[in-house]
């Protein structure tokens, strides 16, 4: 199948825009790659200290006629999706002894759940916790004793770090490895709807305790489509995983083998192996467009919308939001996964899951068929689904028929005919909305502003029954400069109850929603943000707002709004405690919402 014009259009239009700073990259990455890894010319003291825990490897080490397989992990118990990690080293030096390589773990990198700290002043570290990640992954690469890197992490701010650090480290081959979704536990609705009652008083602490426990309730990713699981579908679609890697449930022997045969693949890639691929030639345009299309064909997180355009920079790669709004003009939305429907990844996955979803894409041309991976080039291997036959691991063709169209529909009959983004351009900046989970009906709200400071506030008026009519709710001074632009995903259960009683109701602000985020519209990342003297620093309670994800527009229809000074807050509350007070410099030098809020680039 030809490649779809839009597809084609955006793509050269990327390639045009990145002409010199790509050109810079590959550059630089065809120097580093004729130097090989440093080891090979460390001196005594230099290999003594590199090896000097390495047993029986050191000869190996020494004479670096073997491939050094480097693993950068995200272990840690707090995030259930990582904690299967903590095996994984014991399994990757066993893998890398039969593949007749050695390994050396790295280095480690932070992760923070944004389960835990939503809400909390801890998530006002969460969006810098990425380019953090970056950083400590660097530091590890930056012994270059390495052929090859696995990188082990799912979640949400992780992943997006970890690819930074192997894009600005593209001269090594990189294999991402996944631990997968956690099993399922009640479904996502049911979840909500005590969250709702809640927020109304109607349910106790003990019942949303019970609920909330129940659905987060073993190893493995959160099985809703938030971030982390859009983390994991972009990995497929950008060929850094293995085909059919990312939902396969912790601790079964399919994940065991999928472990494994990366360690294998990994070593296979090497300069030392028979295939190099090194990750900058694997993370060219043509992988971000098929991420981007992957994101709108399966309504995926709006975190991804800030953290592309920061992985695609260490590439050399210029992304923009126009980039973004276009595709998902021409992507239809073919997944249908909780907030977007009440499906999980677990059913997703069972339905046909990103094998069926890349097939038809590729058959709709709507895929760069022809991209690099570290399976082999073009993504037909990622048709595949891997199994277990007699104990071993094999590939065989996905499925081409879902198995339940309420969950995965084909190309050509989606639930609808874009994808679930939108652009929105206006007086008050720009932004976008997820609108794949939201009613037709309210993807036009037009109603009097509330202006708050804080998510805190909103709530507080909510129970002093302030919200007797249709409202557009303003959280502004919560970008990136302001306080790290934490997720206001807490907001969620008050706004959709405001809803569901009737309400016209939604959300703008210069913070981010959860990659989550579901029925009530939510224009989100606006900017300039208020910190930065932003037109929504000059908003006043009872403004009328319109947004309009139909028209791709927001506005604010006061007359004299152009006139009028910006509001100064005082954001030192945002500035000590938990943590914040080491991050001042990040909030001082961080970039815009529409460039990706990074600071490493």
């Amino acid at each position: 199948m030809p490649l779809h014009p839009t597809i084609a259009r955006v793509t050269d239009r990327i390639r045009a825009r990145s002409e010199t700073s790509r050109g810079a990259y590959l550059e630089r990455m065809t120097r580093a790659v004729a130097k090989g890894p440093v080891r090979a010319h460390l001196s005594c003291g230099n290999q003594a200290h590199a090896y000097a825990a390495m047993g029986a490897a050191k000869g190996d080490l020494v004479d670096a006629k073997v491939a050094n397989l480097g693993v950068i992990t995200a272990y840690n118990d707090m995030l259930s999706a990582h904690q299967p990690y903590e095996r994984y080293p014991d399994l990757i030096r066993a893998a890398a002894a039969k593949a007749g390589v050695t390994v050396q773990v790295a280095g480690g990198v932070p992760a923070m759940c944004d389960g835990v700290t939503q809400g909390q002043p801890g998530m006002e570290l969460s969006l810098f916790s990425r380019d953090v990640i970056a950083l400590a992954a660097g530091v590890a690469m930056s012994h270059d004793c390495f052929d090859a890197a696995l990188y082990l992490g799912v979640c949400d701010k992780i992943v997006p770090g970890l690819v930074m650090a192997a894009a600005t480290f593209g001269h090594v081959p990189a294999v991402f490895v996944p631990a997968g979704p956690m099993t399922s536990g009640i479904p996502n609705d049911q979840k909500s709807k005590v969250r709702n009652a809640w927020a109304e008083g109607r349910a106790t602490r003990e019942e949303l305790m019970a609920a909330e426990m129940a659905s987060y309730h073993g190893p493995g990713t959160c099985t809703f489509y938030g971030t982390a699981n859009t983390n994991q579908m972009l990995m497929e679609l950008m060929g850094l995983h293995l085909p059919g890697a990312s939902f396969v449930n912790p601790g079964t022997p399919l994940r065991e083998a999928l472990t494994v045969a990366a360690v294998e693949r990994a070593a296979a890639i090497t300069a030392l192996g028979n295939d190099f691929r090194p990750a900058g030639e694997v993370l060219d345009e043509r992988a971000y467009v098929n991420g981007i299309v992957g994101l709108m064909a399966t309504g995926g997180s709006t975190n991804l919308v800030l953290h592309l355009p920061a992985m695609a920079r260490c590439s050399g790669v210029l992304l923009d939001l126009q980039d973004f709004a276009d595709l998902s003009e021409a992507v239809p939305l073919m997944a249908k996964v909780y907030p977007n429907g009440l499906a999980d990844v677990n059913h997703f996955h069972a339905a046909g899951g990103l094998q069926f979803l890349i097939g038809q894409l590729l058959d709709a041309g709507l895929l760069h068929g022809d991209a690099k991976t570290v399976a082999g080039d073009g993504l037909a291997f990622y048709r595949q689904e891997p199994v277990l036959e007699d104990g071993q691991l094999a590939w065989r063709a996905g499925p081409v028929v879902s198995l339940n169209d309420r969950i995965v529909r084909p190309a050509t009959e989606p639930f609808a005919a874009q994808g679930g983004l939108k652009l929105l351009t206006g007086n008050l900046g720009k932004g976008v909305i997820k609108v794949s989970a939201v009613a037709p009906e309210r993807h036009v709200i037009e109603a009097p502003a509330r202006v708050f400071h804080s998510q805190d506030a909103v709530k507080a008026a909510f129970k002093a029954g302030e919200f007797t009519s249709d409202t557009v709710v303003v959280v502004r001074f919560q970008g990136p400069q302001a306080n790290g632009m934490p997720e206001l995903h807490s907001l969620t259960p008050t706004l959709s109850v405001l809803q569901d009683r009737g309400l016209k109701v939604a959300l703008v602000t210069d913070g981010r929603m959860s990659g989550a985020s579901g029925k009530v519209p939510a224009a989100i990342h606006v900017a300039p943000e208020a910190a930065a003297g932003g037109p929504l620093a000059r908003l006043r309670d009872g403004d009328v707002v319109r947004l309009d994800a139909v028209a791709g527009t927001l506005t604010v229809l006061s007359p004299d709004f152009d006139n009028r000074a910006p509001v100064v807050a005082d954001l030192s509350a945002n500035e000590h405690g938990i943590g914040r007070e080491l991050f001042a410099a990040f909030r001082r030098n961080v970039g815009s919402a529409d460039t990706g809020a990074a600071l490493v680039i």
